[in-house]
């Protein structure tokens, strides 16, 4: 779908209601943001089922009321644009081309996100996790994620067995595997240390210190960890003399999101939205209305940047990075995304964020708003682990 000027998105409206859905595959409509008539596109677009762009190559001819209208994403050439503007990473086309490319490949997906953004900001927060859930559930079942999951168990059986796999070729001057066997290990076997808990917890004073303690898998969120932030939540909610709660993680990384090695483990979408609402980890962390403070650095990825914007302060260290890569599953986020983001950064930039799926650095984050301050990580609580 090129560029379109409003009156022939229209036209074309006027003469097929349907022509823009994931169903007569057009799932995006592009629009001239700044030629007469694209505030009425946007107004009738608020209700598409399609990824309505704006975009504008000078923001000095664009009426004001376009901000406000019902576009998706507002996209520029202007660099440092104001919000709700994304200023174009790599200029207008490459950007477009990035999010033609993906609605394309994941129109059902994509056009769910839209629809779940129009409304995340209109009510509750903790409403707006529920029915993300909901878009969640429904997209698990459909075959957009089904291709996905497949491919991705395909790669890794793959790389299972091409680890397991004998060498292609015999050393002749190898000793035979029972001589071998044989030798003396000049290293006796260690004891087994005990496996850590997937989140530590420290009570300081009236501060409580929340650490994801996963560093070897970068704090994938399994279920281990899950319960974990979970516990910890509620045991803050219990607690009246608590004033603050510390979140942060250990290791190289904040957190890289969901464990992929436990994505489809539940049997059925019903009961996979029953524990997402069930066991929230942000439903529970807004339960205990403790002020919290999260501190990310390294990889923030999927629930990595979706959790620490639920909380009242995010700190970034110089690396953090901030990625969404969700709708490349076939999937929209499922960490309360589309609810924390868009209170973060405006629903339009939050669209391109987990539309586009390219990942922004602290910098970047901090002029959105996505955090508060960037901080060096040796300052940061479980810097040392």
């Amino acid at each position: 779908m090129s560029l379109l000027a409003p009156e022939a998105a229209l036209a074309a409206l006027q003469a097929d209601p349907e022509v823009f859905s994931p169903l007569d595959e057009q799932p995006i409509l592009v629009v001239d943001a700044g030629a007469p008539g694209a505030s009425r596109v946007a107004e009738r677009g608020r209700h598409l089922p399609c990824v309505l762009v704006g975009v504008a190559a000078d923001l000095r001819r664009v009426p004001a009321e376009i901000g406000a209208a019902g576009f998706d994403i507002l996209l520029t050439d202007e660099p440092g644009a104001p919000r709700p503007w994304v200023s174009a990473p790599g200029g207008l086309d490459a950007a477009l081309d990035v999010l033609r490319t993906v609605v394309a490949t994941r129109p059902f997906a994509s056009v769910a996100l839209v629809q779940l953004l129009r409304l995340s900001c209109q009510g509750d927060i903790r409403d707006a996790v529920v029915a993300e859930s909901f878009a969640y559930s429904a997209l698990q079942a459909g075959p957009e994620f089904a291709a996905w999951l497949d491919d991705h168990r395909r790669r890794r059986a793959a790389r299972v067995h091409q680890r397991s796999a004998p060498p292609s070729r015999v050393d002749p001057s190898a000793p035979p595997a029972s001589s071998a066997q044989t030798v003396p290990s000049a290293h006796p076997a260690q004891p087994i240390q005990p496996a850590q808990p997937a989140v530590l917890v420290e009570r300081e004073g009236s501060v409580l210190t929340v650490v994801l303690n996963r560093p070897g898998r970068h704090n994938a969120v399994n279920t281990d960890l899950r319960d974990g932030l979970v516990a910890a939540f509620r045991l803050a909610a219990l607690d009246d003399a608590l004033t603050a709660i510390r979140l942060a993680g250990a290791g190289p990384s904040f957190s890289s999101g969901g464990d992929l090695t436990e994505f489809g483990s539940l049997p059925d979408p019903g009961r996979a939205h029953a524990v997402r609402t069930s066991r929230s980890i942000p439903l529970n962390l807004l339960a205990s209305g403790v002020p919290a403070t999260a501190y990310v650095h390294g990889l923030c990825i999927g629930a990595g940047a979706e959790l620490p914007a639920f909380c009242t302060r995010v700190v970034a260290a110089p690396d953090a990075t901030f990625r969404l890569p969700e709708i490349a599953m076939g999937l929209v986020p499922g960490a309360g995304g589309t609810a924390s983001l868009p209170r973060r950064v405006g629903r339009h930039r939050a669209a391109h964020l987990i539309l586009s799926g390219q990942p922004i650095g602290a910098d970047q984050a901090l002029a959105w708003g996505l955090v508060d301050a960037i901080e060096p990580r040796h300052g940061m609580p479980a810097a040392d682990i």
